[in-house]
């Protein structure tokens, strides 16, 4: 083998090892820093208030199982309480038929924690009754402490546990 087509391969290993190099430092850099979102207002604010409360992606029906529950007497809850986690305190007005919840920008209810997913679960209202739905979430969705598998009904002043937030639905 000739000096030249040595010192070629030499150099085509060198590049194909620092391509591989910086290919690792950019999926390390958005594992750690994501991708960039806009800023959302200071808690507490009007601006805030609405941009939590902005609608989200329509969901397909929900099918009416055996196992669901009728229609719970009186009106359903119309407001979302953060117990615990970073936002706590914070009140939520529930308008529309559902708000989703999640590290995304775009969620109705925005929780950035490192065990909370970007799609991490759905609050629907259906039938007068609140139910939630965990979005293949990597760590889950629990109501009253039980992991949520399927729409699960959320009645009001039941605590609902995503990532490290705590929140209760209140008439």
């Amino acid at each position: 083998m000739s000096e030249l087509t040595l010192l070629l391969l030499r150099i085509g290993f060198l590049i194909l090892m620092w391509a591989f190099v910086f290919a690792i430092v950019y999926a390390l850099r958005s594992d750690l820093f994501g991708t960039k979102v806009r800023r959302m207002p200071a808690a507490g604010t009007p601006a805030a208030a609405a941009a939590s409360s902005t609608a989200a992606p329509v969901a397909a029906p929900v099918a009416r199982t055996p196992s669901s529950p009728p229609a719970a007497g009186g009106p359903p809850a119309r407001r979302l309480v953060i117990t615990s986690g970073a936002k706590e305190g914070l009140e939520l007005p529930l308008e529309g038929d559902q708000l989703t919840i999640g590290r995304s920008a775009d969620s109705g209810l925005v929780i950035r924690d490192d065990y909370t997913s970007t799609h991490h679960a759905r609050l629907m209202l259906w039938d007068d009754v609140w139910m939630l739905q965990d979005l293949d979430s990597t760590n889950g969705s629990f109501v009253k402490g039980k992991k949520v598998g399927a729409p699960t009904p959320v009645p009001p002043n039941t605590p609902v546990s995503i990532g490290t937030t705590t929140f209760e639905l209140r008439r």
